[in-house]
C-alpha cells in the first residue's frame, strides 16, 4: 500500500473541513450552475438550422394552379401525386430563388442562406464544424488547464462563449458563421470539462461523488431541457443566439467567488497559495484550522517530483498502463455520441422531441450517481453498456409502423447511454492523476466528439439496410463494454496524485498481481469504513 499512502495526505490534510460546509455549497452550486449554459447551447443546431418546408420561389405573374405550385419542390416523383403528372415534365433548378414556411420559424441559418438543393451539403457540414470545435476544445483546454490552472481556463472560455456568439449575431454569410461556431464548440466544452475537474479536485469525496454524476450533469440537462422552451418563443435565429448569449455573461462574476483547486497549485509547487485557499474554506466553515496544513514531508512526499517537469497529452499515451487505460475509455465515449445523435432523429414536432431527449437523460443522471456511490465502477459502465447493445439489438425487430414502441425503446437505450457516460466522465477524473487529470478527461471528451462527426455515416447506412446502424452501434457498445471489465476498479480509492499513484491495468507489462491484490485489499477496507459512515 505503499503507492497509495501518499495519494491520501491531501485528503488527511484537508478532512478538518468537514464534508457540506458553506465553502461546499458555494464551490457546488456555483460550478453546477456554470454549466447551465452549456446544456442551453449544446444541442442549438437543431433549432439553428431547421429545414422549414419550402418550394422554388414562382414568379407572382405565372398563373398555376396550387396543386402546380406544391410540385414545385421536392423535385421527385411521388405515387400519391394524382392530381399531376411529373413524370414527363423537365425540371430544372429553382432560378428564382426559394420560398420558406415561416408558421414554425420566422428565420433559421437555412432561410437565410439558402441552404437547400445543391446547398443543403452545408446543413450537416455545419453541425461538423461546431463538433471539430468542440473536439479541440478538448484537447487544448486540458493541456492549458493542467498547466496554467483550473479556475483561469474555466472563466476565460466562459468569456470566449459569450464574445463568439455576440459576434455570431451579426454573421454576413455562411463561412463567417461556421467559422465562430467552431469557436463556441471550443469554449463550450472547454467550460464543462474544467468546471467538471475544478470540482471533483475541490470537493471531498461523498460530495465529489455527487457532483461528478448527479450535479453538474441534472444542471447540464436542466439548461437542455430551457432550450426547446427558448426556442419555441424566440423563432428568430439571431435573436436567439443573442438571448442564450446572456447566460454566459452572467457566470462571469463568479470568477470572485470560486476558488483555484488546491491540488493543481500543490502540483505547482505553490504551497503558501494553497493553503491560503484551504484557510479561507475554514473560516467561511467557523472551522479553526490546524496551524500548518501540509507538512514539508507530505509536500515532498507527494509533489517533489511534480516540479520536476511537465506533463501533457503524450503522458496518457506514454507507458503501457495509461495507453490502455485511455484507450478503452476512449471507446466507451465514442459508443455514446454515435448512439446519442441517432436516437435524437425522431419523428414528430423537434420541440417537443428535443424536450423528451433532455428529460430522459435527468433520471438517468440520478441513476448515475446513485450506481457511481453504491456500485463497482466497471460494474455499473458494463452493465449499463451492455443494456444498450441489447436495445440496439431488439429494435431491429420492431415493425417499421410501431413507431410509438421503436421511439420507446430508442429512448431506453438514451437513457442507458447517458447513465454509461456519466459515470464514464467521474470514473476518468478518478483514474487519472492530478497532473494529468483535466488532459485526460478533456482527451476522452475529444474521442467521444470524433464519435459525433461520423455519427452521420452511421445513420447513413440506413440507405443500405435499415438494421445496419442498429448493428454496428450495438457490436460497438457491447464491446466497449467489455472492455470496461479490464478498467481498474477505483471505487474506495482515493484520487492518485502522480503518475506513479495510478492503478494498473490488467494485461500490461506494468501490471503488478501482488500490488493489484493489495489494492483490493484496501479498497474493501474502505468499503467497510465507509458503509459504517
Amino acid at each position: 500500500m505503499k503507492q497509495h499512502n501518499t495519494a491520501t495526505d491531501y485528503d488527511a490534510a484537508t478532512s478538518f473541513l468537514g464534508k457540506w460546509g458553506r465553502f461546499q455549497r458555494r464551490v457546488f452550486f456555483l460550478l453546477c450552475l456554470s454549466v447551465v449554459p452549456d446544456g442551453l447551447t449544446a444541442f442549438l443546431i437543431v433549432f439553428l438550422a431547421d429545414t422549414p418546408a419550402h418550394r422554388c420561389l414562382l414568379p407572382a405573374h405565372l398563373n398555376l394552379s396550387a396543386a402546380w405550385r406544391n410540385s414545385s419542390i421536392p423535385l421527385e416523383e411521388d405515387a400519391s401525386r394524382v392530381d399531376v403528372n411529373l413524370s414527363t415534365v423537365p425540371t430544372e433548378g429553382c432560378l428564382d430563388g426559394w420560398q420558406f414556411d415561416h408558421s414554425v420559424y420566422t428565420s433559421t441559418i437555412v432561410t437565410e442562406w439558402n441552404l437547400v438543393c445543391g446547398e443543403s451539403w452545408k446543413n450537416p457540414l455545419t453541425t461538423s464544424i461546431f463538433f471539430c470545435g468542440v473536439l479541440a476544445g478538448a484537447l487544448i483546454s486540458g493541456q492549458l488547464s493542467d498547466r496554467f490552472g483550473r479556475k483561469i481556463m474555466m472563466f476565460s472560455t466562459i468569456a470566449l462563449q459569450a464574445v463568439t456568439r455576440f459576434i455570431q449575431v451579426f454573421s454576413p454569410n455562411w463561412i463567417v458563421f461556421c467559422a465562430l461556431y467552431f469557436v463556441v464548440g471550443m469554449g463550450q466544452i472547454s467550460n464543462y470539462l474544467v468546471a467538471f475537474v475544478l470540482g471533483t479536485e475541490v470537493l471531498g469525496f461523498h460530495i465529489r461523488t455527487i457532483f461528478s454524476t448527479a450535479g453538474v450533469t441534472l444542471f447540464f440537462g436542466a439548461g437542455y431541457m430551457l432550450l426547446p422552451l427558448f426556442a419555441f418563443y424566440i423563432t428568430d435565429w439571431r435573436t436567439l443566439l443573442l438571448a442564450l448569449m446572456i447566460p454566459s455573461w452572467l457566470c462571469l462574476p463568479f470568477w470572485w467567488f470560486v476558488p483555484e483547486s488546491p491540488r493543481w497549485l500543490l502540483s505547482q509547487g505553490r504551497i503558501e497559495e494553497a493553503e491560503a485557499i484551504i484557510r479561507e474554506a475554514a473560516e467561511m466553515n467557523n472551522i479553526e484550522p490546524p496551524a500548518v496544513i501540509f507538512t514539508p514531508l507530505q509536500v515532498r512526499n507527494i509533489y517533489h517530483s511534480l516540479l520536476q517537469r511537465t506533463y501533457n497529452i503524450c503522458d496518457l499515451l506514454r507507458s503501457p498502463n495509461i495507453r490502455w487505460t485511455s484507450i478503452t475509455l476512449n471507446t466507451v465515449n465514442v459508443a455514446y455520441f454515435a448512439l446519442s445523435l441517432n436516437t435524437a432523429n425522431l419523428h414528430g414536432n423537434a420541440y417537443f422531441n428535443c424536450f423528451l431527449s433532455a428529460t430522459v437523460e435527468m433520471p438517468a443522471y440520478v441513476l448515475s450517481w446513485v450506481m457511481f456511490r453504491w456500485c463497482s465502477r466497471r460494474m455499473s459502465v458494463f452493465a449499463s453498456l451492455s443494456s444498450v447493445g441489447l436495445l440496439l439489438f431488439i429494435i431491429q425487430l420492431v415493425p417499421a409502423h410501431l413507431v410509438f414502441l421503436s421511439i420507446t425503446i430508442e429512448m431506453m437505450g438514451k437513457f442507458a447511454v447517458t447513465t454509461a457516460f456519466s459515470i464514464v466522465y467521474a470514473y476518468t477524473a478518478e483514474l487519472y492523476p492530478t497532473v494529468l487529470r483535466n488532459t485526460a478527461v478533456g482527451a476522452c471528451s475529444m474521442a467521444s466528439r470524433i464519435g459525433s462527426i461520423t455519427a452521420p455515416f452511421f445513420i447513413y447506412l440506413r440507405t443500405y439496410s435499415v438494421s445496419l446502424p442498429y448493428i454496428l452501434m450495438g457490436s460497438l457498445t457491447t464491446m466497449a463494454g467489455l472492455l470496461s471489465l479490464l478498467l481498474p476498479e477505483s471505487f474506495g480509492i482515493p484520487l492518485p496524485e502522480t503518475i506513479s499513484h495510478m492503478q494498473q491495468f490488467p494485461g500490461s507489462r506494468d501490471f503488478n498481481p501482488k500490488l493489484h491484490n493489495t489494492v483490493l485489499a484496501c479498497q474493501v477496507n474502505n468499503l467497510f469504513v465507509f458503509s459504517l459512515n
